[in-house]
């Protein structure tokens, strides 16, 4: 029997090509501070934000505020991208942020629109995807397709540069309060994404990271000849392929006992009804089961051959299934990663891509709203609500009990997006939301 495994060109697509966008209309005059009030504030305008602003626009609920730290929709998603040097997305065409059961433009749509300003390579995927098999896209066609979405929904104009410091759910409406004023509103939506894990306190004590360590989602320090990236998933793969690239030694530090290949990082049946269904149908304990079983870090395998060859060259060293006990600065602007087996791993840099973990809220909200469990909150499995406060909603990777594995990738943010959109348009055209149990409830299980 034989595998089927892409190859690495799937990989290569250009970046910063023009393409064309609708037509501007002239931007209103507006304050430079959100407004007091609105129908719905969404909290965060990444692809889950974006999905949200437009699901709720096509239920005709326009007085909607997006806070969000960049100002920009989907902002900080690509200056993530861009820092990896990203060219392709793992999701596949049918994951995006459009909006489902409406006459809009899909991602596949858009790019066959598009068809003369793509590659031969991205035409054979555009294919693939039609002919419902996996595919690649390229980050230069999904960030156009954001742009386009934002364009045709109207998202720009409604979002403010804002960092959100507390959310405050009462019996009739919802206060915000961040760094650039307050806004109250009938309902909150918190599409806050996900934050880079951090490293575990022994490493080095906690607080900042030691001289010539960075996580993933920093810039860099000098690198000089000799790289050190510890984790196992999709972004330390981008790391190492970078520093390859730049003709750098890299030594690959893996706590796990091997890399992991893979199409994904989530079972695609947990996309599909009858996979959302299975975490629907089992208790508590059985979905962190699952969470913790399809949800685990790997590489695409268009990676494997380069990896693999610069491995054999000698160009990567790979340090498989050993702790990491420290982390430190060394002599000469260096730095070095301790494992438990007694050997330092040193170089000129080392990058942490130790995974994120969801936002769930906490922090934002008062704690006996979260109503916490394992680390995920307390939410209504229809309309995705916070059980204690039906006014704020969770769309992204905080849903992961409900929607399961899928949660946290941006197909899942669509699925998350549909059920809250209509019980929130519901209840702007008058039905108000359900009554908050009583207290004591706080905690209970699913």
């Amino acid at each position: 029997m034989s595998t089927f495994i892409p190859g690495p060109h799937l990989l290569e697509s250009p970046r910063g090509r023009d393409w064309p966008r609708l037509p501007a209309a002239p931007a209103p005059a507006r304050e430079p501070v959100p407004p007091s009030r609105a129908d719905v504030v969404v909290v965060g305008a990444g692809p889950a934000g974006l999905a949200m602003v437009s699901a709720l626009w096509h239920h005709g609920v326009r007085d909607v505020v997006v806070l969000d730290r960049g100002g920009r929709p989907c902002r900080r998603f690509f200056d993530r991208i861009d820092l990896l040097g990203q060219r392709v997305l793992r999701s596949p065409y049918e994951h995006h942020p459009g909006v489902e059961g409406y006459r809009d433009c899909e991602l596949l749509d858009f790019a066959r629109l598009h068809w003369a300003r793509l590659t031969p390579v991205e035409r054979r995927e555009v294919r693939m995807a039609q002919a419902g098999h996996r595919s690649v896209v390229p980050v230069d066609v999904f960030e156009a397709y954001c742009d386009h979405v934002t364009a045709t929904h109207d998202v720009g104009a409604r979002t403010w540069r804002a960092t959100v410091r507390e959310v405050l759910p009462g019996r009739s409406d919802v206060t915000v309060r961040t760094d650039r004023g307050t806004v109250t509103a009938q309902h909150v939506v918190l599409c806050p994404g996900e934050e880079r894990r951090e490293a575990p306190h022994e490493w080095w004590g906690g607080g900042a990271a030691p001289p010539g360590v960075a996580y993933w989602d920093e810039r860099l320090p000098s690198a000089g000849e000799r790289q050190v990236v510890v984790g196992a998933g999709l972004t330390s793969a981008h790391l190492i392929s970078n520093a390859l690239a730049a003709g750098r030694e890299v030594h690959w530090v893996i706590r796990e006992p091997g890399e992991r290949y893979q199409c994904a990082d989530v079972n695609s049946k947990f996309f599909r009804p009858e996979g959302r269904a299975r975490i629907g149908n089992v208790g508590w304990d059985d979905r962190l089961g699952l969470l913790a079983q399809f949800r685990r870090a790997s590489i695409m395998f268009e990676f494997r051959p380069l990896l693999e060859r610069a491995e054999a060259e000698g160009r990567l060293v790979v340090h498989r299934g050993e702790a990491v006990t420290g982390v430190a600065a060394a002599t000469g602007g260096t730095a070095l990663v301790r494992l438990a087996g007694g050997q330092r791993v040193g170089g000129d840099c080392v990058v942490l891509a130790l995974g994120t973990t969801p936002e769930t809220g906490r922090g934002l909200l008062p704690e006996e709203v979260v109503g916490e469990r394992d680390g995920w909150p307390a939410l209504d499995e229809r309309t995705l609500a916070y059980t204690y406060a039906p006014r704020v909603s969770a769309v992204g990777a905080a849903a992961g009990m409900v929607l399961g594995p899928a949660a946290r990738n941006i197909d899942g943010h669509r699925v998350a997006t549909a059920r809250a959109a209509d019980a929130i348009a519901r209840s702007v055209r008058g039905g108000a939301p359900a009554a908050s149990p009583v207290r004591a409830e706080v905690g209970a299980g699913v």
